[in-house]
């Protein structure tokens, strides 16, 4: 299951929330999440990518693509966030945990914490 981490762009001061772990909403609504997001190029470029291998593979592949990128899309999402200038800014042990399974070091966490902005 997916756990939420707040990030904050401190050169900006814009606060997002990224995600971490299994993504039931991208396991049932595929490529749809992304969207939502505002990742535009992901959503296009994996909803065509899923499309050919549907056809290509009478849905099947489209099936195990959906179970594969469940798995990845979170950490994915995330991860790009942090690339974008975006830093940790949660409590400690969210910190942590999330840094943890981004496999990012405790340096992309933001000094002070969300609650006390």
């Amino acid at each position: 299951m997916a756990t939420a981490v707040n990030l904050k762009n401190p050169s900006t001061g814009l606060v997002k929330t990224g995600y971490f772990g299994f993504s039931w909403t991208t396991l049932f609504f595929g490529f749809f999440p992304a969207l939502f997001r505002g990742d535009f190029i992901t959503f296009i470029g994996g909803f065509v990518i899923a499309m050919i291998i549907a056809l290509a593979t009478a849905g099947v592949g489209a099936f195990v693509i959906s179970v594969i990128w469940a798995f990845m899309y979170n950490k994915y999402y995330t991860r790009r966030l942090i690339e974008k200038g975006y830093v940790l800014n949660d409590s400690p042990e969210v910190n942590r945990q999330a840094a943890e399974a981004l496999g990012i070091s405790v340096g992309s966490v933001a000094t002070t914490p969300a609650n006390n902005v």
